[in-house]
């Protein structure tokens, strides 16, 4: 089974993990890439969806609500906190660019419905995560401090030639409060372009144990299993996670034979 996914370019709104046609069942991803000018119109369906704006600056109207110049970067490496925008369930939205704009769209369905809410720069909480050599600054963007009830979503930032996310972890077993079911995505960008890092993605029993050479553009999804993150010397890694489970957050467990570097 192939876990990894690679976005192509595209103007428009590209679906890349959806639910029923990939790995996983609660979580989708796509991408959105405007130029100047352009408009795309969005229903949300069933689903609250988070765009993270990964690039560029856009208008944004749902409803009788309207934001303007959504977006503070021109690409991930420029700034750290991103702005986003938040939509809930059965909600019609129009996005207006102002220059070429990139958003990634995460969405989980829900039953609740939610208000719309535009998450500028200053909501973003920043930490760096981790010592060297297993260390990523890490950024939260969609959590319980927003209007979501079941996305948590944010960035990684790691430290050239580190590990990210290590120890492994996983978070597919009902046993909280150490840990929940929930899924996961990563989405890889790396800076010059021509970068790549290593996925990990393995079971304890052994039915999976993928590595991954991820280049730009492309993302793992982990339905279940252990992960683990390399970022190549040279090359800033950087990676958009989401996920979306039983419990809003981080409820995980490490990987009990390597448990002990953590500590």
């Amino acid at each position: 089974m192939n876990f990894k996914k690679t976005y192509k370019p595209a103007l428009g709104y590209t679906p890349i993990c959806k639910i029923g046609e990939c790995t996983l069942k609660r979580l989708e991803f796509g991408i959105i890439e405007l130029d100047a000018g352009m408009t795309l119109d969005f229903y949300t369906e069933d689903k609250e969806t988070a765009f993270i704006i990964l690039g560029g600056h856009c208008d944004v109207k749902a409803g009788d609500k309207e934001w303007k110049n959504v977006g503070n970067r021109m690409n991930v490496f420029e700034n750290r906190k991103a702005e986003s925008f938040y939509m809930g369930r059965e909600q019609n939205l129009t996005i207006t660019a102002i220059d070429h704009v990139k958003i990634a769209v995460c969405a989980t369905p829900v039953k609740e419905k939610t208000e719309p809410q535009v998450l500028r720069e200053d909501h973003v909480v920043l930490k760096l995560l981790g010592d060297v050599p297993y260390q990523r600054e890490t950024s939260f963007i969609i959590d319980g401090n927003s209007n979501a009830k079941v996305l948590t979503i944010g960035e990684a930032y790691t430290t050239e030639g580190n590990w990210a996310g290590f120890p492994p972890h996983k978070h597919d077993e009902d046993n909280m409060p150490t840990e929940c079911i929930a899924e996961e995505i990563y989405y890889f960008l790396f800076n010059p372009e021509q970068g790549f890092g290593v996925q990990c993605l393995y079971t304890s029993d052994g039915s999976v144990d993928e590595a991954y050479r991820v280049k730009n553009d492309e993302l793992v999804e982990f339905p279940y299993g252990y992960h683990t993150t390399v970022s190549t010397p040279g090359y800033q890694t950087y990676f958009l996670w989401l996920m979306a489970g039983d419990y809003q957050g981080f409820n995980r467990s490490n990987d009990p034979e390597h448990d002990w570097i953590g500590k």
